[in-house]
C-alpha cells in the first residue's frame, strides 16, 4: 500500500546516468524550492512504460510552469535507463531503485511482475517544498497510468 497524503516523504539518494556519467539525486535537494512529482514504473523498455515517459516529456514545461520537478523511478540500472531514454528521446530524469529500498520506502513494491521478478509498481506522488506527500497514488494494474489530471490538480493548488 502506498504511502498515504500528510506523510513525510522519505528522501533517498539514487543514481541517474547523464552525459557527465553517474550523479547522485536527491529528493531534499527541492525542499524549500519546488515541488516534486515522483512516477514509479516497472520497467525500461516497456510498452506502457514508454508511451508513460514520452508523454511526461512532451509536458516538461508544464511541470516547470506549476514548479514542479518530475524525476521517474524505477528498479533498473542508471545504464539501461540511459540506453532506453536516449532511444526514446526521454527528457524525464531517470533516477535507479535498483536495490528496492525507495520503492519499499513508498510501498510501491509489485511482486513477481510477469514472473520476472519484483519490480516498482506503477505509481505518483507529489511531495510539495516541504517534503509532505500531497497525492498518492498506486495504479491498479501495471497496464494503469496515473491519473495526470488529478496531479496537475494539486500541483496548482501548490504554487
Amino acid at each position: 500500500m502506498p504511502i498515504s497524503v500528510g506523510s513525510q516523504a522519505p528522501d533517498f539518494t539514487l543514481k541517474s546516468k547523464n552525459k557527465d556519467g553517474l550523479v547522485d539525486v536527491k529528493l531534499s535537494e527541492n525542499c524549500g524550492k519546488k515541488n516534486t512529482v515522483l512516477l514509479f514504473f516497472p520497467l525500461a523498455f516497456t510498452g506502457v512504460c514508454t508511451t508513460e515517459m514520452c508523454d511526461i516529456t512532451s509536458g516538461l514545461n508544464s511541470y516547470a510552469s506549476l514548479n514542479a520537478d518530475v524525476i521517474g523511478i524505477s528498479v533498473d540500472s542508471p545504464f539501461a535507463q540511459e540506453a532506453w531514454a536516449i532511444k526514446e528521446k526521454i527528457g524525464v530524469r531517470l533516477v535507479s531503485d535498483l536495490n528496492k529500498a525507495t520503492t519499499k520506502a513508498y510501498g510501491v513494491e509489485f511482486p513477481m511482475l510477469a514472473g520476472v521478478g519484483d519490480t516498482s509498481a506503477r505509481a505518483a506522488f507529489v511531495i510539495d517544498k516541504k517534503g509532505v506527500i500531497q497525492y498518492s497514488e498506486q495504479t491498479p494494474t501495471p497496464k494503469d497510468l496515473p491519473n495526470f489530471a488529478k496531479i496537475n490538480e494539486v500541483l496548482a493548488k501548490l504554487q
